[in-house]
C-alpha cells in the first residue's frame, strides 16, 4: 500500500483529535477534585512551560510585536479565555460526547463569522449547510425537552468565543510568530486562572490532580503539534473532515471512562453536523480550485 501525503495527513489529523479528546477526558476526571479556575491555572502552568521551551528553541520569544497586533492579541485573548471557561463549565457538567458534538459545529460557525465580519464570500449552498448544521445543534441540545441540559448553552458559548479567537488570529500580521501568539495566550489563560481561583471554592490540590493535569497539558501540546503537521503535509480539503473523528473518540472514552452512552438524538444531531461540515469543506475546496 502506498502511503500518500493525504493519508499521512489524515492519520495526523485523527491523532490530533484523539489527543484533544484525551485532554478533555482527563480534565473531566480532574474536575472531581478541582474547580474550573484551578484547572485553568495548574494546567496553564504546564502548558506555558512547554510552549515557552519551544518558543525559546525557535528564538521566537524575543520578537517585537506591533501596537496593531497587540490590539488584535487582546481581542484574541478575550476569545480564548471565554472559550476555555465556557467549554470547561460544559465539560464539567455534561457528558463528554455531548460537549464534543456541539463543538464540532465550529467549522460552520467560523464560515458564518468570516462571511459576516470579514466579508468573505459565502454562497447560498454553504449558508444552507450552516443553517442545517445549526439545526443539528438544536437536536442535540433539545431546548424545552426533558433531556435538556442547561450547560449545553455553555458549550454553544464556547463555539462563539472560539470563532472570535480564530477570526482575530486571521487579522494578525505575518511578522508575529504563531508560537509567540500561543505563548502569550497560554500566559494570559494561566494568569486568569490564578486571579479567578479565589472566586470559587478552593480544593486541596493532590499529587494525583497535578499528575492528571500534567498529562492533560502534554496531550494538549501533542494535539496542537499534530494539527500543525497535518496542515503542512496534506490537502486541507482531504484531511479536514477527519477532524470529526473527535466524535468517535469522545463517544468511546465517554463510555469506557464515564459510562455515558449518547442517546439517539445526540447521535442524529452529530451526524447532521458532520455531514454539513464535510459539505462545507467540499464547497470551499471546489471554489478554491
Amino acid at each position: 500500500m502506498i502511503i500518500t501525503d493525504n493519508i499521512r495527513g489524515a492519520a495526523f489529523m485523527s491523532a490530533s483529535m484523539a489527543a484533544f479528546v484525551l485532554n478533555d477526558a482527563i480534565i473531566k476526571i480532574a474536575a472531581e477534585n478541582l474547580s474550573i479556575f484551578q484547572v485553568m491555572f495548574i494546567r496553564g502552568l504546564f502548558t506555558t512551560a512547554m510552549i515557552a521551551m519551544i518558543a525559546y528553541y525557535k528564538k521566537a520569544s524575543f520578537k517585537v510585536i506591533s501596537k496593531a497586533d497587540w490590539k488584535i492579541l487582546t481581542l484574541r485573548m478575550v476569545g480564548e479565555l471565554g472559550a476555555t471557561t465556557c467549554f470547561l463549565t460544559a465539560l464539567f457538567n455534561m457528558p463528554l460526547a455531548n460537549a464534543t458534538s456541539i463543538l464540532q459545529s465550529l467549522p460552520l460557525a467560523i464560515t458564518l463569522g468570516a462571511a459576516v465580519f470579514l466579508r468573505e464570500p459565502v454562497g447560498w449552498r454553504r449558508y444552507m449547510a450552516i443553517i442545517i448544521g445549526f439545526l443539528g445543534i438544536l437536536i442535540i441540545v433539545r431546548p424545552g425537552s426533558d433531556g435538556f441540559n442547561s450547560y449545553s448553552i455553555w458549550a454553544i458559548g464556547a463555539v462563539g468565543f472560539v470563532v472570535l479567537r480564530d477570526l482575530s488570529t486571521r487579522r494578525l500580521s505575518q511578522e508575529t510568530p504563531s508560537i509567540l501568539v500561543a505563548l502569550i495566550t497560554a500566559i494570559g489563560v494561566t494568569l486568569a486562572g490564578a486571579v479567578l481561583s479565589p472566586t470559587m471554592e478552593w480544593h486541596v490540590v493532590t499529587n494525583k490532580s497535578v499528575w492528571l493535569l500534567l498529562v492533560a497539558a502534554a496531550f494538549l501540546m501533542f494535539g496542537y503539534m499534530f494539527s500543525v503537521i497535518t496542515m503542512r503535509i496534506g490537502e486541507i480539503s482531504f484531511v479536514s473532515p477527519f477532524r470529526y473523528t473527535a466524535l468517535v473518540w469522545a463517544i468511546l472514552l465517554g463510555y469506557l471512562v464515564f459510562g455515558d452512552i449518547p442517546d439517539k438524538w445526540t447521535l442524529i444531531g452529530s451526524c447532521i453536523i458532520v455531514v454539513m461540515g464535510c459539505y462545507t469543506f467540499y464547497r470551499e475546496h471546489k471554489l478554491r480550485r
